[in-house]
């Protein structure tokens, strides 16, 4: 609640001066019959004239205030928000190949991303989110969905493919991400793609699947993970050289609109996804309705019937039996 005219309600400080007023100059100066003692009078008789008096000038203040709230113009508001809220698809394409299991990133790749990408994920909350992981062959892990605590779940249980599947088939995942996302109505539809290898697997060229999801107004983001060294150690099956194809996931993002990143260790790869996360952010857009509703009749028509139930008493009742 506010007040359209608050500067009225200096006028309440006024009351109690003109009640002071009253008693010190009004009273004394009234009509009134003397007699030469009180004890002419009963007692009841005087409380009587007292109470009624009392009661006069009660009702005389109540109906000041009321009126200087009632000038006030005291009002309440009711506001409507309406937020249209643009949803954003978001898949995230993680390679789950053997190199994965890497220890350049503690405890190794694949763990790294997980975690990483766990967090990207708390941080899309109203957003579409879905996974889709590959090596020679790619599966979808969690189709797209707002519920971000069953991507969570999801994400913590991607393994590294078993041998018989063992590959990196960049241009297979794109596609299956493709017939993800086709048919979305979102404005925006996104693939975050992360390998640390070269497509050796598959039957379809990454940067035609790439040509294939810019069709589709898909955009692609990119992420090279692995250190500059020219091998890495995997626990249990050795040393493997490093083979990111760059010049590949580059061309993929600049065909579909997106950005290529190189993550070279932990800090570089949560700092990726903080960006991609900065640069897809969900459209607001909020309208505020305001409604006030006046409450000054609730004061001045309390005024008006104490007024005239004042007025009353006053000429028709007590005057009366005075």
């Amino acid at each position: 609640m506010d007040f359209q005219h608050p500067w009225a309600l200096a006028l309440l400080l006024l009351l109690p001066l003109l009640y002071w007023a009253q008693r010190r100059w009004t009273e004394p100066r009234e009509g009134s019959l003397r007699f030469s003692s009180h004890r002419l009078w009963v007692p009841e008789q005087k409380r009587r004239g007292q109470w009624k008096i009392r009661l006069l000038q009660t009702l005389t203040y109540l109906v000041l205030a009321l009126l200087v709230l009632g000038l006030s113009r005291p009002r309440r508001i009711d506001s409507l928000e309406k937020e249209k809220v643009e949803v954003v698809d978001i898949l995230l394409v993680i390679d789950i190949s053997s190199s994965m299991l890497a220890d350049d990133f503690p405890p190794n790749r694949l763990e790294a991303v997980k975690a990483t990408a766990r967090e990207f994920v708390h941080h899309r909350e109203g957003d579409r989110i879905g996974v889709v992981v590959f090596a020679a062959e790619s599966f979808i892990q969690c189709p797209l969905t707002v519920d971000i605590d069953v991507v969570d779940n999801l994400i913590s249980e991607i393994m590294v493919a078993e041998r018989e599947y063992d590959g990196t088939a960049i241009g297979m995942a794109i596609a299956n991400g493709v017939n993800r996302l086709r048919d979305s109505e979102a404005k925006s539809k996104v693939m975050v793609l992360l390998s640390d290898g070269s497509n050796n697997a598959g039957e379809l060229d990454p940067l035609t699947a790439a040509d294939l999801a810019a069709e589709f107004g898909i955009k692609i983001y990119t992420i090279g993970a692995g250190t500059d060294q020219s091998v890495t150690f995997i626990p249990n099956r050795g040393y493997i050289r490093n083979e990111i194809d760059e010049k590949t996931l580059r061309q993929i993002a600049d065909r579909t609109g997106g950005k290529y990143f190189r993550a070279v260790d932990v800090d570089a790869l949560k700092a990726i996804y903080d960006e991609i996360d900065q640069l897809e952010r969900t459209e607001v857009e909020v309208k505020q309705y305001t409604h006030y509703r006046e409450l000054f009749p609730w004061f001045l028509i309390p005024a008006l019937v104490l007024g005239v139930t004042r007025e009353s008493l006053r000429i028709f009742v007590f005057r009366k039996r005075i």
